[in-house]
């Protein structure tokens, strides 16, 4: 499991480490609501809603976990651009990820 922090601040916690084709594919799709407390996908360019029912926050970070951008309240049955320095995709339930929180920012990724 990970956690994530800004600042010395957790951000959250129990986060799956999606680095394996089992975990990515699992994720959230077909879920009537999140069943964890969220994903890191690695590696992960860009993502896609489709088969979701609840809406996400998604944050980018590059290799030095570096937020490259952040889509806050992505609806179901939609897709992100793609971003080529994107080494990690951060995808919570809606509302999760701090407002004050923006890009350029570095987030801390602890494996627990």
């Amino acid at each position: 499991m990970i956690q994530i922090e800004h600042g010395g601040k957790l951000i959250a916690t129990n986060i799956v480490h999606a680095d394996n084709f089992l975990d990515r594919l699992a994720g959230y799709m077909f879920r009537a609501r999140p069943h964890r407390a969220g994903f890191l996908f690695e590696p992960a360019p860009g993502i896609h809603t489709f088969f979701m029912r609840f809406r996400l926050d998604v944050v980018f970070l590059d290799g030095d976990n570096r937020i490259i951008k952040i889509y806050r309240n992505l609806a179901p049955w939609r897709h992100t651009a793609f971003f080529f320095r994107s080494r990690r995709t951060l995808e919570l339930p809606a509302g999760q990820f701090p407002v004050e929180i923006s890009v350029g920012d570095v987030l801390e990724v602890r494996h627990v």
